[in-house]
């Protein structure tokens, strides 16, 4: 009699039972998998090409296992299995499918996990020293990060708090992983998924919350320079918006929207406010225009976060070239 278990394509597996509710050897949660053998029987049973579509590997002792047999093209199927606590130090396990598994404190230091696939698997606590990460799909969710957000729609705000603060808890472990390796470019990515996930613990619209938000509206924090280009842009446009309908002072008059002019000459009117705006905003302010009355606040304000925007964007630049 074959196991019980469907894979998620709906293929049984095709251990036979060994236990009481007709399931393998592997499925079953109930038989301990603490043998001396069972690492050579795992490698026997991934050299074969069987799936391995969740298998209950708790707390399992497979330092050193070597799912791959030399064969690189391989893909070993762990999906959905259950590896919390397992031992998995120094395994050879490039191109692994662990999707949505549970990895629960696994140990993977010094692990080969190149190209492999952990989208959707619960990485709380997993160690990762001197594990090999190139190539890993990550996944763009965590499962903790999917169920907050489910419970927040639902309103149990404390409950999806937790899961936030796990989520932030994970993302911060592999942006330390990543860097230890020198992949500085996914310790960003997983740095700036961290802040976001702290802000998600935030009472929405709080001062704190709004803080977080403004930094990462504007700069990504501190990961993403292009965002602090976008925000300046917009500055620059907004004010010279606000130039062109209340007006500046320039050449001997007023350059100011006027109702009865054309397309033409109200477009080159604004193309003069938005000189001065860019002049205002880089702070070089060569005099031959100036604002009036109550513009003169939007000029001030618009000088005053140029001169923060730019050191922010030389800050942010700097840091993701130094990398």
């Amino acid at each position: 009699m074959t196991c019980r278990y469907l894979g998620s394509g709906g293929a049984p597996c095709v251990g036979e039972v060994q236990g009481k509710d007709g399931l393998c050897y592997w499925h079953d949660p109930g038989i301990s998998k603490s043998g001396r053998g069972l690492k050579a029987r795992l490698e026997a049973w991934a050299e074969s090409g069987k799936s391995m579509e969740g298998f209950i590997l708790k707390g399992a002792d497979l330092e050193g296992v070597d799912l791959n047999h030399g064969d690189i093209s391989r893909r070993v199927n762990l999906s959905n299995a259950d590896l919390s606590r397992a031992s998995l130090r120094g395994a050879r396990l490039f191109n692994i499918d662990l999707r949505g598994s549970n990895l629960f404190k696994a140990n993977f230091e010094d692990a080969n996990l190149n190209h492999g696939h952990l989208a959707g698997a619960n990485l709380l606590g997993v160690q990762l020293h001197d594990a090999t990460l190139e190539q890993v799909e990550w996944g763009k969710v965590l499962p903790q990060q999917r169920q907050a957000r489910n419970l927040r729609g639902e309103g149990s705000r404390a409950a999806a708090r937790e899961l936030y603060l796990e989520a932030e808890e994970i993302c911060r472990n592999l942006s330390r992983a990543a860097a230890e390796r020198g992949h500085f470019g996914l310790a960003g990515e997983f740095f700036y998924r961290e802040m976001v996930m702290r802000r998600m613990q935030m009472r929405l619209g709080s001062r704190q919350w709004f803080t977080s938000k403004l930094m990462d509206l504007i700069c990504g924090y501190g990961e993403m320079p292009v965002r602090v280009i976008g925000f300046s842009l917009s500055i620059i446009l907004i004010s010279a918006f606000l130039f062109f309908i209340f007006g500046v002072s320039g050449g001997g008059g007023a350059i100011v929207y006027r109702a009865e002019a054309g397309f033409t000459e109200n477009l080159l009117i604004f193309l003069n406010c938005l000189y001065y705006s860019v002049v205002t905003f880089t702070t070089l302010g060569y005099g031959e225009i100036v604002p009036l009355g109550a513009v003169r606040a939007v000029a001030a304000v618009e000088a005053f976060i140029g001169a923060f925007t730019i050191g922010l964007f030389l800050v942010v630049f700097v840091k993701k070239m130094a990398r």
